[in-house]
């Protein structure tokens, strides 16, 4: 899918999320609310309020990407992020 639009992940690698960088990021963004419950637990709570929704940034705060894990739709998850992703840029654009 990210090469069909024109987009390397090579040299690029998942990890755990960890306590430690709860500390050393401003923003940690999660997919769903069960990423969002995991990502509490790992970091001890988010007394800071560093943990967001990425469709929150779409202008839909209620609403999970679609996981194509599930779905099989990644054209729809695809469409999810990417709108997630734009309006997490202007967010960052306009600090």
């Amino acid at each position: 899918m990210l090469a069909e639009h024109g987009i390397g992940c090579g040299g690029h690698a998942a990890r755990q999320l960890t306590r430690a960088d709860y500390g050393r990021w401003d923003l940690l963004v999660g997919m769903d609310r069960a990423n969002l419950r995991n990502m509490a637990r790992i970091c001890g709570g988010d007394p800071d309020g560093k943990l967001r929704l990425l469709m929150e940034y779409a202008g839909e705060p209620d609403r999970e990407v679609a996981d194509p894990w599930y779905t099989r739709d990644f054209q729809a998850a695809w469409r999810d992020i990417s709108a997630g992703c734009r309006g997490l840029l202007r967010a960052l654009e306009n600090l």
